[in-house]
């Protein structure tokens, strides 16, 4: 199993290799690895995450470390270009790098380098070699936030390589009883169900998002519809929900932002309501008087939901859905498309009806007129969405009580 996992992971390096010629990400991917240069450092605390959204995930637990360890230094490791262009320079960290390519020789070389003296993966992140290195010098390793199904392969006839790196973990921190039992299982003890840590990220932001006087402006005291994260298809059925509702506002923050993405984005919706962020100095009618608002650059969505009713959570219709809960940590119902089944705060948002998925436009149009047209719907179910973030909030601190154990 290991021979094919090392032909698996060689393959993706030139398949990535292929695509860099013409995709931005796979260059990015390349270089960011070929050109970096790791420091030496001691007694580190590594954190690693695959990508913007795992970083967002991991964060409560990456500044509790900080705040509670200072002396150790922090490295940041992440596999995805989107999260590290983005967080390269955060300051809760003394060095970000990519995660380099999971070979035996790249994986002793970079612990070699940072020398860590904890390392703290978040959600679904296992990487054989590792994993393997890290065991066999005694560093702890934790994995947080983790959650399991039964069609993963650690559950699957061949999957022995994964289960055996579950055995080189020092301590689980799961989402849910489920996956607690899965573990079970496989005879994986060193489990604790902690919860998801993203609930404590979104709480916190949503007590304290950051002011953005131009949205205010734009929002003008009228209801606003906003849609996160989105691809193609669900802008195709958003774009429908412009003329019915001249009395609301709609802002689309699209998941990609490529001025080929947006001039196509913008072809959809109508021309005269609708404004670019990026151009909102050069309007010639006041903000205020436009009905659609596009935002082209990344980094303000999670401060964008405290002005919204309705939020829409792109992705659906792809691989997964987006981040449901910084929109619900604001109140706000949420609705996206029909592949939400691996995350089970949709499947809870929608067992609450707070959440709500749909597969049509007629679909997204009968959802969005329910809640339109009953006040008194729209208010419960935002009051649902918001409670449930509420209740489920502590993960952090659950997972800080162990971790704080093995690190003094």
């Amino acid at each position: 199993m290991l021979l094919l996992y090392n032909i698996g992971i060689r393959a993706y390096y030139f398949a990535v290799l292929i695509a860099s010629a013409f995709n931005t990400k796979a260059r990015l991917w390349l270089t960011g690895r070929h050109r970096q240069s790791v420091a030496n450092t001691s007694d580190s605390i590594w954190f690693h995450f695959a990508s913007l959204g795992e970083f967002e995930q991991g964060r409560p637990v990456l500044e509790a470390v900080r705040n509670q360890h200072p002396t150790h230094p922090i490295i940041i490791t992440f596999f995805s270009p989107s999260g590290f262009e983005i967080r390269k320079k955060t300051p809760l960290a003394d060095a970000v790098y990519y995660l380099p390519l999971d070979t035996a020789g790249n994986a002793q070389r970079f612990i070699a380098s940072i020398k860590p003296c904890a390392a703290v993966f978040t959600k679904y992140e296992y990487w054989y070699h590792f994993f393997n290195e890290l065991h066999r010098k005694d560093i702890p390793l934790y994995v947080i936030s983790a959650i399991f199904r039964p069609d993963q392969i650690f559950f699957k006839w061949y999957g022995s390589l994964h289960r055996r790196m579950l055995t080189y973990i020092t301590h689980l921190f799961v989402q849910d009883n489920n996956s607690k039992q899965l573990l079970d299982q496989l005879n994986i003890q060193h489990v604790s169900v902690s919860g998801d840590t993203r609930f404590d990220r979104v709480w916190a932001n949503a007590q304290q998002p950051k002011d953005l006087p131009v949205i205010a402006s734009f929002k003008n005291s009228q209801p606003v519809f906003i849609a996160g994260s989105t691809w193609p298809h669900d802008e195709e059925l958003l774009a429908s929900l412009v003329p019915p509702y001249p009395g609301w506002k709609f802002i689309i923050a699209p998941h990609e932002i490529s001025e080929e993405k947006i001039t196509r984005l913008m072809e959809l919706l109508p021309k005269e309501k609708t404004v670019r962020f990026s151009q909102i100095e050069h309007l010639p009618a006041p903000l205020s008087t436009y009905q659609v608002l596009i935002i082209d650059n990344i980094g303000m969505l999670s401060s964008l939901y405290q002005y919204g009713n309705i939020g829409y959570i792109g992705g659906g219709f792809g691989a997964g859905i987006h981040n449901t809960l910084e929109a619900a940590a604001f109140g706000m119902p949420v609705i996206f498309g029909p592949n939400y089944e691996k995350f089970k705060e949709a499947r809870d948002l929608i067992s609450l009806q707070a959440g709500f998925s749909i597969s049509s436009k007629e679909e997204l149009s009968t959802i969005t007129d329910k809640l339109i047209a009953n006040e008194d719907t729209l208010q419960a179910a935002a009051k649902i969405a918001r409670d449930y973030v509420d209740k489920q909030k502590g993960a952090t601190e659950l997972i800080m009580d162990k971790l704080r154990l093995k690190l003094e």
